[in-house]
């Protein structure tokens, strides 16, 4: 569908067209009136690039995302509901990402859609920083921390040292951890708070019981067999997320063990499958939906030319479920 298919269809010009469909003043009322019929009826719409060519903007956020997973899923929905209503419309942007070229896939995402395409974009878990992008960004859990331009994150110290504390209280003292990506600061401050509780303690921290999960199932398989088939195996698990914490589960059941009667898991995030399954999982609950809202709530305040706080660092809570009890005598 074209302009000229609108104004054939309306019975004036492509001009007139042009003026109703961009707010443009010199039409009559009733003209107006007839051309939006006509756009609704045939299902017009004008061209992204072409409007921003124009009018030097799109009225569209871009949500740039490594890849659809349930962290970012439940992020998406936070800023969805935040978003509605605003005038705006959201454009969700995963660029091809593997693993050689995953570093500085934010930077490829920006430079396809800013300015054309996107006014402003939040971006979750970037690689890089990405000052001077040329369009207003805000970054959700980025791998270097709060030390680039707006960002939002959650507590991962204080959340790390809660799961682990949790397991302590119930009697455990062999406490493996599954860490997660060794490039983002979020599984460092994890492992941190995982050291930092264990010393807290009076439990020596013992390199065996860490192994890489990588903050995915399939790379966590063989490190969380690797742990459950040691001669003196850990009670207790801490996963620095949920995808990695419900695998370990899986392998225990494999090898024979039950959860939490043998071995205790605690996962990381609160994503949806981490209380939808047969056996709802320990977890500290990052208020993902709250951290989408909050960044586009940001992003929509520098779009207006408002001032709006550049780190925010919200809290993370321990949620007990059925996959964590005192260990076996």
């Amino acid at each position: 569908m074209t302009i000229s298919d609108v104004a054939r269809a309306a019975g004036v010009s492509v001009a007139t067209v042009s003026k109703v469909v961009n707010g443009r003043y010199g039409v009559a009322a009733e003209t107006s009136q007839r051309v939006l019929e006509v756009v609704a009826r045939l299902g017009y719409e004008t061209s992204l690039v072409a409007s921003s060519l124009r009018r030097r903007k799109t009225n569209v956020i871009g949500i740039l995302v490594a890849e659809f997973e349930p962290f970012s899923t439940e992020l998406l929905k936070g800023i969805s509901g935040a978003v509605g209503g605003t005038g705006y419309e959201l454009l969700a942007y995963s660029g091809a990402v593997s693993d050689d070229n995953r570093v500085g896939w934010e930077r490829r995402s920006l430079s396809r859609l800013a300015g054309t395409l996107i006014d402003g974009a939040v971006i979750v878990t970037p690689t890089v920083v990405v000052a001077g992008a040329g369009i207003p960004v805000v970054a959700i859990d980025p791998h270097t921390g709060p030390g680039g331009p707006w960002t939002v994150d959650a507590d991962n110290v204080g959340g790390a040292r809660a799961a682990v504390e949790h397991l302590v209280g119930l009697g455990h003292r062999r406490i493996a951890h599954v860490r997660g990506r060794t490039d983002l600061e979020s599984a460092r401050l994890r492992e941190q708070g995982y050291r930092e509780s264990l010393a807290e303690a009076g439990i020596g921290f013992d390199p065996a019981l860490v192994r890489d999960g990588g903050y995915r199932a399939s790379r966590t398989t063989d490190s969380a067999r690797e742990l459950l088939s040691l001669p003196d195996r850990p009670t207790a698990v801490f996963a620095a997320n949920d995808l990695s914490a419900l695998r370990v589960i899986e392998v225990a059941h494999e090898l024979g063990l039950r959860v939490p009667q043998d071995l205790s898991v605690v996962g990381f995030d609160d994503i949806p499958e981490a209380s939808s399954g047969d056996q709802r999982l320990t977890t500290v609950a990052q208020p993902l939906r709250q951290m989408g809202a909050r960044a586009a709530q940001m992003l929509l305040a520098m779009l207006d030319g408002a001032g709006t706080e550049e780190h925010v660092h919200m809290p993370a809570r321990l949620i007990v479920r059925e996959t964590t009890a005192p260990p076996p005598a």
